[in-house]
């Protein structure tokens, strides 16, 4: 305390000087009305500018869920677009049994919204980890998509983590199928650029040209139609002659990759059922 005393003694004419232009300031901005009005117009300007920057720090702070919603329903979005093409597609004729069964089964999957937590870009079998495993649903051999299209498959889960095997790696092959034209192959990745993978096995008589959007087919229990893989950059004759290799530009940005929603086929033991009926029905009878 009396450290104190003796600090506002020593420097007592520093406060009486700040007293008095604080005081004069005062008088002057409010006896004045061109300097009161200049002070009321510098100071709602700044307090103006010190909310712009709170409200973009906090809305910053948000972004990450903001970022997450937008992937969930970009999702969402996509199965809604594929299943209107089908039923536009399909307005032309009543539709049969077959078809109505197509488009129910855009109804037939639930959605798990995750982020990745880890991920290899420049290896030849790239892998990514997500932060939700068996604790929230997810099971091996789930399809993956973010916000920009296909991201790839679940190959291992734990409690709380899951290991992707995505599209940029050569280990991967995912049906898709060319949207315009409903011809399909089988899309790998021969290493290189994260930007581009092949589409083969397309027929050779198969129509397609630049810029034609790259679809899941729907012809696996993990994905399902319509889901956007990316679009056809270049058209080359496989080397075996008889199919089309496609150059895909995908739609995933694997380098800033962060929120992704996995797809579980509320159906897929059912299909798989039926599989493994015929595969046994076809070994009794020597097939």
């Amino acid at each position: 305390m009396a450290a104190l005393i003796e600090f506002i003694k020593r420097y007592n004419y520093w406060f009486i000087f700040i007293l008095l232009e604080v005081a004069s300031f005062v008088m002057l901005v409010r006896f004045n009305s061109y300097h009161g009005s200049l002070w009321f117009t510098q100071t709602n300007s700044a307090v103006a500018k010190i909310n712009k920057v709170y409200t973009d720090l906090e809305a910053y702070i948000h972004l990450d869920e903001v970022n997450r919603k937008l992937t969930l329903q970009n999702s969402m979005l996509q199965l809604q677009v594929n299943q209107l093409r089908e039923q536009l597609k399909d307005a032309t004729h009543q539709p049969s049994i077959n078809d109505r069964h197509i488009l129910d089964t855009l109804s037939g999957y639930r959605m798990i919204s995750a982020r990745v937590v880890s991920a290899s870009l420049l290896k030849q079998t790239n892998y990514i980890v997500i932060d939700k495993g068996a604790a929230e649903g997810v099971k091996e051999e789930m399809g993956v998509v973010g916000g920009g299209g296909v991201v790839g498959i679940v190959q291992s889960v734990n409690k709380h983590h899951s290991l992707v095997l995505p599209i940029i790696n050569r280990n991967s092959r995912i049906s898709c199928r060319i949207r315009r034209t409903g011809y399909y192959g089988s899309l790998t990745w021969e290493g290189g650029s994260p930007y581009y993978a092949n589409l083969v096995g397309v027929p050779q008589y198969a129509k397609v040209k630049r810029g034609d959007a790259i679809e899941t087919s729907g012809y696996s229990t993990m994905f399902p139609p319509g889901l956007f893989v990316g679009k056809v950059r270049d058209i080359k004759d496989a080397p075996d002659g008889l199919s089309k290799q496609l150059i895909v530009n995908l739609g995933t940005n694997f380098g800033n990759l962060r929120d992704v929603t996995i797809f579980e086929n509320k159906h897929k033991q059912e299909i798989q059922q039926l599989f493994e009926e015929a595969d046994s029905t076809a070994a009794n009878q020597g097939l």
